[in-house]
């Protein structure tokens, strides 16, 4: 991840490490055939680090039955729950319950848990699988309740992840994000392919392959669809992907660099970086095409356009200053103000679901950290220890961002929670890994 040190004139997205990537003009590129997802040849395995100030324990016994099961679904429910940064695992091992045991809830309070996940897992004549659990609060001795789902064998990992869902929000109040999809782009040698996975990294499929690059995969909020920039016609082009069909249409293409998509809350438009009338500027365009509408008349480089959650706001990345710093404006266009003050090169904005933060990228003595700054107050803090951090993008319910950067000398997709306290390493194989997305919530069947 080399990160240019002064604004490229070509900018066709950001300022940053992702400049170098952005600023591809003029490339000849053939865009593999768009067609069903393809199983990843690179799978994740999760890492976390850290400790949180307030974990809640928790202890989620081994499945009656996984044994015989492709996935361990307990293993998975305890994965995602200790990489939200909430909950600490206590020791089950050892110990299988189903969901129709009522547990002896002093024996877990001896080993320091306040809650108990139990459940099953059996294998249907048809092959499919039934996924069953329940919820117990050791402390109080209380039922929280439990689900069942029955998946074909390629959905156990969903199956767990919803668990895992049902219990962050029984404990929580907050809605969890582990059914959720990601988004990001791979560089092999000189192949790039766009996947999409599951929230944790696991059961990656490919979107798009091609010769030439992909940049700026950004998700709709509806996750039918990606909107991302491709290069296949010897300029960077803007196309809309749907993921169920791998049908594509294409947005904005017009003359110079079309770049830097993003979707308005509505998923109606989209916000985009054109170079059509001479230089790099924001504009919006209905999310099926058609005249772009310019939002102002700037003499630097815009571009990195990220819509606030109310839909109200457009922040950005502009050298007017004479160097990148992120700015807000209303979103129909006027005059912008200046978001970031601290330090000399601040990039990649992108705004928390509720409106009270924005993580990005600053760099600080050569180093490009992930900060994240109180919007009300200002206040902003680097929460990261790598110095090649790029393109955050937070989780829908905000608790968590994703980001790419280069940590022991491999690439990695990471994701942390907003103090940096948790940090949970998805460490990808098969190449440069960059540009991740956090979906919006799926619909539950």
């Amino acid at each position: 991840m080399n990160h240019p040190i002064a604004v490229l004139p070509t900018a066709v997205r950001s300022l940053s490490s992702s400049v170098q990537r952005r600023t591809l003009i003029g490339l000849a590129a053939s865009v593999a055939t768009l067609g069903p997802a393809l199983p990843a040849l690179a799978q994740f395995r999760v890492e976390v680090s850290g400790v949180g100030l307030t974990q809640s324990p928790i202890a989620i016994a081994p499945f009656k039955g996984e044994g015989q099961s492709p996935q361990k679904i307990a293993a998975i429910v305890q994965a995602d729950l200790e990489r939200s940064g909430r909950f600490r695992a206590i020791d089950a091992a050892g110990v299988e319950l189903d969901e129709s045991s009522r547990p002896d809830v002093s024996q877990w309070r001896q080993k320091g848990a306040d809650s108990l996940a139990e459940g099953s897992v059996t294998r249907l004549a048809d092959g499919r699988y039934d996924v069953r659990f329940r919820l117990w609060d050791v402390v109080r001795s209380e039922d929280l309740g439990g689900q069942s789902f029955i998946v074909p064998q390629i959905d156990l990992p969903l199956a767990a992840h919803r668990i895992a869902d049902f219990i962050y929000e029984k404990l929580t109040g907050e809605k969890g994000v582990f059914s959720t999809r990601i988004a990001y782009v791979t560089k092999a040698g000189t192949r790039y392919t766009l996947w999409v996975a599951d929230a944790d990294g696991e059961n990656s499929q490919s979107a798009l392959t091609s010769p030439e690059p992909i940049i700026s995969p950004a998700w709709s909020p509806s996750g039918s669809q990606l909107a991302y920039v491709s290069f296949e016609s010897r300029k960077p082009v803007v196309y809309v992907h749907e993921i169920s069909s791998g049908k594509r249409r294409l947005i904005a293409n017009f003359r110079g660099s079309n770049s830097a998509p993003a979707w308005s809350p509505d998923g109606r438009r989209l916000a985009v970086t054109l170079s059509r009338d001479g230089g790099s500027q924001l504009y919006t365009i209905d999310a099926s095409g058609g005249e772009p509408t310019r939002l102002m008349q700037s003499a630097g480089i815009d571009t990195e356009p990220s819509y606030s959650a109310d839909g109200r706001s457009l922040y950005f990345v502009s050298d007017r200053g004479g160097a990148p710093q992120i700015y807000r404006m209303p979103v129909g266009g006027g005059n912008a103000e200046r978001v970031t003050f601290s330090g000399t090169y601040n990039i990649s904005p992108t705004i928390s679901p509720d409106g009270r933060y924005m993580a990005y990228i600053s760099r600080v003595g050569g180093a490009f950290k992930l900060h994240v700054m109180e919007l009300a107050s200002g206040t902003a803090n680097a929460i990261t220890d790598t110095s090649n951090d790029e393109n955050p993008s937070f989780a829908p319910n905000g608790r968590l961002i994703i980001y790419a950067t280069r940590q022991q000398g491999r690439e990695a997709l990471m994701t942390t929670t907003l103090d940096g306290k948790i940090k949970a390493r998805l460490a990808g194989q098969g190449g440069d890994i960059r540009e991740p997305d956090w979906g919006p919530f799926q619909k539950q069947p």
